[in-house]
């Protein structure tokens, strides 16, 4: 279970302090499947980050499975269990796709085994096993590769953020797949999206609503969702 108590991120701009997110409070049980939504500026992606810990708070705690997180590092957080997708995937020159999903996964897979998490997301094993992970790839393969580190991983808390970015549309409703498969294959895990997309939301157990660093609404799809449809910049759909 993630706990997020009295959360505050601020930063300095021209000498002055712009608060971004106030005194959140949130609570993420085991084996949900949670997606925070809002519009543009609301403080989502910084909550993810500091989820996992690449940014630090202002105050307040994070706790995982009753454990305080919050004075923890990236690697720290990742072998208690936390996983991390970006919006825009990490390049990695040098190191192999096969080489990456070994990391990921903590043990020296094989390599068929490797080509199996490569398959999951859509991407002919043989022509990726040996690509190096540089600007060779484009960005919707990127985000493929990234998603089967995290399969490999097999962790209790992912969170992905914007997941849906740079892909098409056969990747998209591969996506939906992948978090199925994840929350059904790893006991008691759970999936924390970033998304304006509505059919994410629909699949949602929960959709959390932030507004100017504020959490607005929480609730069921069936609750929020109706509020949410064509509203500028919170729910969209994908052509």
């Amino acid at each position: 279970m993630l706990e997020i108590r009295d959360l505050r991120f601020a930063v300095e701009e021209d000498g002055k302090t712009k608060e971004i997110l106030h005194d959140l409070n949130l609570q993420i049980d085991d084996g949900k499947f949670v997606v925070i939504t809002g519009p543009n500026g609301s403080g989502k992606s910084t909550l993810a980050r500091l989820i996992m810990g690449i940014e630090k708070p202002t105050a307040g705690k994070i706790l995982f499975d009753g454990t305080d997180i919050t004075d923890l590092d990236v690697t720290a957080r990742a072998k208690l269990g936390v996983s991390f997708a970006f919006q825009q995937p990490v390049r990695f020159k040098g190191i192999r796709v096969k080489d990456l999903l070994r990391l990921a996964s903590g043990k020296n897979l094989s390599v068929s085994a490797a080509c199996e998490y490569l398959s999951e997301v859509g991407l002919c094993a043989r022509d990726y096993i040996d690509r190096e992970i540089n600007s060779s790839l484009s960005g919707g393969e990127l985000k493929r590769i990234e998603i089967a580190t995290l399969l490999a991983r097999h962790t209790r808390l992912s969170v992905f953020d914007e997941p849906e970015a740079g892909i098409d549309l056969w990747s998209f409703q591969n996506l939906i797949r992948i978090f199925e498969k994840m929350q059904r294959e790893i006991e008691d895990s759970s999936i924390v999206i970033i998304s304006h997309q509505e059919r994410i939301l629909r699949i949602a157990d929960e959709i959390v609503v932030l507004s100017a660093g504020r959490i607005q609404k929480q609730g069921s799809p069936e609750e929020i969702l109706p509020g949410l449809v064509g509203s500028a910049g919170v729910c969209e759909k994908l052509q």
